[in-house]
């Protein structure tokens, strides 16, 4: 018997190839019209820009696949940097650097811990919704980092703090490394653990998952664990690279880190998603930022293009999702 001819699919060719080729696009529209772009220099410069962002995006891309999204990444960078560079200035001279900075990077992986717990906990336990609570905690945190501060930078950090976001392994940033190393660990995670798939069946079907022996509530708060973990390290990194522990800095990181999500085929309705395409999502945030601030576009305008990029990103998932839809 003749084998039937496969009709092609445009949602099934897009979920799968289509976040790569829009790179491909950018990265090459960039290197023909945009002065100074391929160069050793500015490439780099893109991958440390993107770094707090892209780590970020591994956290939410947990959360997002629930069906859930946190709003207070901004300000939890803040506070959760802030908070870590002023324990390395308390500790530095009694403990000496390198400890330090150990200490100073434990109570910043504790405070988003903790932050994280609380986000999870209080959306299962009361059933609010985590756009609300993570609403909340973004007035609390930012609140929280002013006061703290007392609304001046944090400086005085021994250079080794410095060196995270500043540094080099031979060509390589210390930051790119640090990305890297999260990049696997969170796709072994979302791809070969038993979390990880109950986290799929949670986000895809709550009620089902429930059916099937599944503690969604349990997976939920795992997922703020995560995401508040990877806000602690971003949060360092952050402050790292500033050099100074800036109580107003992250303003609108959390939209950055969500952005990449979405343009990397994460669905903000849940149940699908990758940390590939969150990586691949964040480079081309990155490249468009890069681009725009390379050709002079005025600041406003440049928030109007990301808030278009997530429209846009949105208006395609849902259309490819009919397509597949409509295949089967």
């Amino acid at each position: 018997m003749e084998k039937t001819k496969e009709k092609f699919n445009f949602g099934k060719f897009y979920g799968k190839y289509g976040t790569f080729l829009l790179l491909v696009v950018i990265f090459l529209a960039a290197c023909l019209f945009v002065p100074d772009f391929f160069g050793k220099d500015n490439l780099t410069n893109i991958l440390r820009q993107i770094a707090v962002v892209t780590i970020l995006g591994f956290g939410v891309e947990f959360v997002i696949i629930l069906g859930h999204i946190n709003v207070a990444l901004g300000s939890e960078i803040a506070l959760i940097g802030c908070v870590s560079c002023m324990v390395m200035v308390a500790v530095q001279g009694s403990m000496g650097a390198g400890m330090a900075l150990v200490v100073s990077i434990l109570s910043a992986l504790a405070l988003g811990l903790l932050i994280g717990g609380i986000n999870g906990f209080v959306i299962t336990k009361f059933d609010i919704p985590a756009f609300i609570m993570t609403l909340a905690v973004t007035t609390v945190a930012r609140g929280g980092a002013l006061l703290l501060t007392g609304g001046k930078p944090v400086s005085g950090m021994d250079s080794i703090y410095k060196s995270i976001g500043q540094g080099y392994v031979g060509p390589i940033p210390i930051s790119v490394i640090i990305l890297l190393i999260l990049f696997v660990i969170c796709w072994v995670i979302l791809n070969k653990t038993r979390f990880g798939r109950h986290l799929f069946a949670v986000g895809g079907n709550a009620n089902a998952a429930e059916a099937s022996g599944i503690k969604s509530k349990s997976v939920v708060r795992k997922a703020f664990l995560i995401d508040g973990l990877m806000a602690a390290i971003a949060g360092v990194l952050f402050m790292s690279r500033m050099g100074t522990g800036q109580p107003s800095a992250g303003v609108s990181y959390e939209f950055d880190a969500i952005t990449a999500c979405v343009v990397g085929g994460t669905s903000l309705a849940g149940g699908s998603g990758t940390i590939t395409g969150t990586l691949i999502g964040a480079v081309i945030v990155g490249i468009i930022n890069n681009a725009q601030n390379l050709l002079g576009i005025n600041a406003y305008w440049q928030q109007i293009v990301k808030g278009l990029i997530i429209l846009v990103a949105v208006i395609v998932d849902v259309v490819t999702k009919r397509a597949a839809a409509k295949a089967k």
